[in-house]
């Protein structure tokens, strides 16, 4: 049976594989030509070709003090993606109101295909910043958000979102179980809003609550969050009309 793929079609998924991670490794912070080299372990040449090829498209700029980092042209695109999401469009301006009113980190997150994603947030006025960023992947069962957007999912769906979960313990409150998770969530939906009780980062929580539209169709949520030691799960529940009265206007914006 002939090969589903020629050679050249192989060499070209792996060079555009390896474009992606190097964009990927510069956007955590960075790097020198021999660091680049170093994490991907091949040679300095076939690093600096590519380096080079990702310059020429702006993707990847080289900087005077001779490091590589992430190119002016890549940021437009993600801003430009990120402009496209009607629910951030819509929300941003609610965001940007209700932690005025807070002081505390506000996260916005929306379900996209089989995953829940930040696309939006606004820092509190702490010093401590959070691991949350614009564009990355959430962690469902361990997040307000993920836990509110599953808690109103049909099974079905909610099964897709949680497929190859890896049930790890990051503190001592999270769950570590389907079945865990499910009584979770079964509260939420009943009452319409969650907590995140330090489930991924031992000294962080949060309030969560969804965003629908007119149909009923969870499309996100919005969470308030702070760190423990200057606002623990009773001082953010005080924020909770607040909240819901924020989702409740985002959700009659959506149509």
């Amino acid at each position: 049976m002939a090969s589903e793929f020629t050679l050249g079609e192989i060499a070209v998924s792996q060079t555009i594989h390896r474009a992606t991670e190097i964009i990927e490794l510069l956007a955590a912070s960075p790097r020198s030509l021999n660091e680049v080299a170093t994490h991907f372990e091949v040679h300095r040449t076939t690093v600096f070709r590519q380096l080079q090829t990702l310059e020429r498209a702006g993707f990847v700029m080289h900087r005077a003090d001779g490091q590589y980092a992430i190119g002016t042209r890549i940021i437009a695109i993600a801003q430009q993606a990120l402009d496209n999401f009607d629910l951030r469009r819509v929300a941003h301006e609610e965001l940007r109101a209700l932690q005025r009113r807070v002081g505390t980190t506000v996260h916005l997150a929306q379900l996209l295909e089989r995953s829940v994603v930040y696309i939006d947030k606004v820092e509190g006025d702490s010093s401590v910043r959070m691991y949350s960023r614009i564009g990355l992947p959430v962690l469902p069962q361990a997040t307000g958000v993920g836990k509110v957007i599953l808690a109103q999912l049909p099974s079905q769906r909610r099964d897709e979102l949680l497929a190859g979960t890896e049930w790890t313990a990051f503190t001592g409150t999270t769950h570590t179980s389907r079945a865990s998770l499910d009584a979770d969530l079964a509260t939420i939906s009943g009452r319409g809003w969650g907590v995140d009780d330090s489930e991924f980062e031992d000294f962080m929580n949060c309030i969560a609550a969804p965003i629908a539209n007119s149909t009923g169709t969870v499309l996100g949520a919005l969470s308030i969050s702070s760190i423990k030691v200057v606002n623990d799960l009773d001082a953010l529940r005080r924020h909770l009309p607040d909240l819901l009265d924020t989702t409740a206007r985002i959700s009659a914006q959506l149509g």
